[in-house]
């Protein structure tokens, strides 16, 4: 399995994160606060794509019959929640030593996922499409963040939804996502983040519409430190999500 190409990807950030490929699922090692993040992020995901097509969130399997990629998957931390949810999922990733992790526990746990070592530009060009797109925690680790998403948002089929997460470009962001969370706290590894590549909801949101989508929604996520959690929240300040439509012909 060689690993892909695109104009995207950054090499370095690849070979951080393979570097890192088998401490995806140690829920008490570096990406612990991943796994601490992921349920606000699922419930976002589920409740939004419930809300747009008029399902009940609450239901067994709510995205039965959703085609969606997991772009920059990882270890398929995001993934395995949603195939259980009844998605039909694909994850993307350039590493290829986390495409190997993350099938290799998708088949122990018996979730039907199809990974693959591959860009979104690549699927785009091949003439895939999905009901679903997901880049979360991804648009700060690329080379060329609106080219990116525009790929990201030509994958999306007629009707179908975007989504992202990221972490806003304020000094708040600086002070938590980087000072606090990598260098006081040892949330995550030192060297995870670079301030400049992160992304403010105005940049994100031109890029989408470049891509031919109509921004729907921007929610923040916080943290609380005297709960440990994750919730959703109106505050964009730091960490938070979108989700973007294809409008119908």
């Amino acid at each position: 399995m060689s690993e892909p190409t695109g104009p995207s990807i950054d090499r370095d950030e690849v070979a951080r994160f393979d570097r890192l490929a088998a401490t995806w699922w140690d829920e008490a090692g570096p990406m612990r606060v991943l796994h601490r993040f992921n349920p606000v992020r699922l419930t976002y995901l589920r409740d939004t794509i419930c809300r747009h097509l008029g399902r009940d969130p609450q239901a067994p399997s709510p995205l039965s019959g959703l085609s969606l990629v997991d772009v920059g998957c990882g270890g398929g931390v995001l993934s395995e929640p949603l195939a259980r949810l009844g998605a039909d999922v694909t994850g993307l990733d350039p590493a290829v030593t986390n495409i190997r992790i993350a099938q290799a526990h998708a088949d122990e746990a018996g979730v039907p996922v199809r990974y693959r070592a591959e860009t979104i530009e690549a699927v785009v060009e091949a003439g895939e499409r999905f009901d679903v797109v997901c880049a979360m925690e991804v648009v700060e680790h690329v080379t060329d963040m609106p080219a990116f998403v525009r790929s990201a948002c030509a994958a999306v089929k007629p009707g179908g939804l975007f989504f992202a997460a990221t972490i806003n470009r304020t000094m708040r962001s600086f002070a938590l996502a980087i000072v606090g969370a990598e260098y006081v706290l040892n949330w995550l590894p030192k060297g995870t983040h670079d301030w400049e590549r992160f992304v403010t909801p105005d940049e994100l949101r031109d890029a989408v519409e470049a891509g031919g989508l109509t921004l729907t929604d921007t929610t923040g996520v916080v943290f609380n430190p005297l709960t440990g959690r994750w919730s959703a929240a109106r505050d964009t300040a730091v960490n938070y999500m979108i989700a973007a439509e294809k409008r119908l012909p």
